[in-house]
This record gives C-alpha cells, sequence and structure tokens, in this order.
C-alpha cells in the first residue's frame, strides 16, 4: 500500500511539473506573439529589434492568391513597417489599433501553433495560425498561414 501511495503521488507531482511548464511555455508564446506581431508588425509599436527578435529570418507568411500559393518573407514585412513607422512614430493611431485573442496554443516538444484572431474594434479581420520553433534564444515565429474575414 505505501508503494501505491508513493507512486500516486510522484504521479501528481510529475504532471502538476508538466502542466506549470506548458502553461509558462503558452505564456512565453504568447509575449513572443504580442510583442513581435501584435505590437511590432500590426500597431509599429515595438521596436525593428524587437520584432526580429520574435521571427526567425527563415519566416515566410503563406497566402493563397488565384489558386496560387503566395509568399512574404519577413524581411519584406519589417521593412514595410519601417515605412510605416516614420509615417506613425507612436504606432498605430488608437482607434486603429489591432488586438489580438488567443483561440489556442498547441505545444509539442520545441514546435508549437497558435490560433489567433485578429480584431480591429469588434471587427473580426483574420484568423492566424502561427507556427513556432524554440530556439537557444527561445520560441520564434517561422511561418503563418491566415483566413481573411470579410
Amino acid at each position: 500500500m505505501k508503494n501505491l501511495t508513493l507512486l500516486l503521488a510522484l504521479t501528481i507531482v510529475v504532471f502538476t511539473a508538466n502542466a506549470q511548464e506548458q502553461a509558462e511555455e503558452k505564456e512565453n508564446i504568447k509575449q513572443v506573439i504580442q510583442t513581435a506581431y501584435v505590437d511590432g508588425l500590426q500597431n509599429y509599436v515595438s521596436t525593428i529589434d524587437e520584432i526580429e527578435a520574435g521571427f526567425h529570418p527563415g519566416f515566410n507568411l503563406l497566402g493563397v492568391r488565384n489558386n496560387a500559393l503566395t509568399k512574404f518573407p519577413i524581411y519584406s514585412w519589417v521593412n514595410s513597417v519601417e515605412a510605416r513607422k516614420k509615417k506613425h512614430p507612436e504606432g498605430r493611431p488608437e482607434e486603429e489599433k489591432i488586438t489580438c485573442k488567443y483561440k489556442s496554443i498547441d505545444i509539442t516538444g520545441n514546435a508549437a501553433m497558435a490560433k489567433i484572431e485578429l480584431y480591429q474594434k469588434d471587427k473580426k479581420l483574420f484568423t492566424d495560425y502561427l507556427q513556432l520553433y524554440k530556439f537557444e534564444e527561445g520560441w520564434r515565429i517561422v511561418s503563418k498561414i491566415y483566413h481573411r474575414h470579410q
């Protein structure tokens, strides 16, 4: 009976530690998405260094246009944000700010997928699927696919 009680207690401790680690990793992923993607690429508030820290240099935004797959690399997106930051040094005007709702984050080892929704005011603009890998420096967004809402 002692062995069974000990095994049960050990199982609970391991399960609790794994759940806590998963929760911490999800918060780390949310922080990367918020800083680099939402505040950076969408609202032009984060610095270019903060944006680049959250995206892998090989990142591509993948889309479908005229039944063909399109690619938009991160360096092109960063260049367009730099131009927007010159016009709006304080970021996107408050009435145009983009907000994010986290629908799900799934983590397996060093790979993760986040499903998020982007809103402007109360209007849903996009559902995004962001893929991330955990590198030595932390989680980085490596690709994105999306659906634009009408």
